[in-house]
């Protein structure tokens, strides 16, 4: 189903990329609005255990808890699953000769990372979300 008209654009952060480019500095904006990714073990999150909320570095997004991250040492922030599906959307991404399904935030588009599925990961969903950390924000909950 493709979403176009008035209401597709209700809760969705919409900007040039003028604008984008104002707002995120050089790495954040090649990774969220160009698809890059940052260097694998240079991520702010990859090793975080701190409890709370991830965010979306772009719009501020709610996307995933810290009760789903999970120690996966590939080298970049990995979760079992999003806060919920509709806080994120997919994309098939065949590029560089693998197929693989890209992660973008629902609300601004931006790009997150991949989600691979069938890894042997002891984890409730049997998914590993691969997130860049420079497209995530981390809020505290204060508990841990």
């Amino acid at each position: 189903m493709t979403e176009s008209g008035p209401a597709s654009t209700v809760g969705k952060v919409i900007k040039s990329e003028a604008e984008w480019k104002a707002q995120l500095s050089p790495a954040e904006y090649h990774v969220l609005r160009e698809a890059g990714t940052e260097r694998a073990f240079t991520g702010e999150y990859t090793d975080t255990k701190t409890a709370g909320v991830y965010r979306c570095r772009a719009c501020d997004a709610e996307l995933f808890r810290s009760n789903t991250k999970f120690e996966s040492h590939c080298g970049w922030p990995s979760f079992f699953a999003p806060l919920a599906e509709e806080r994120v959307r997919y994309i098939e991404d065949d590029s560089f000769g693998m197929r693989r399904v890209e992660v973008r935030c629902a609300a601004c588009d931006s790009h997150l990372g991949h989600v691979f599925e069938g890894e042997g990961y002891n984890t409730p969903t049997d998914q590993r979300y691969c997130i860049n950390s420079v497209s995530l924000t981390l809020e505290p909950d204060g508990t841990d």
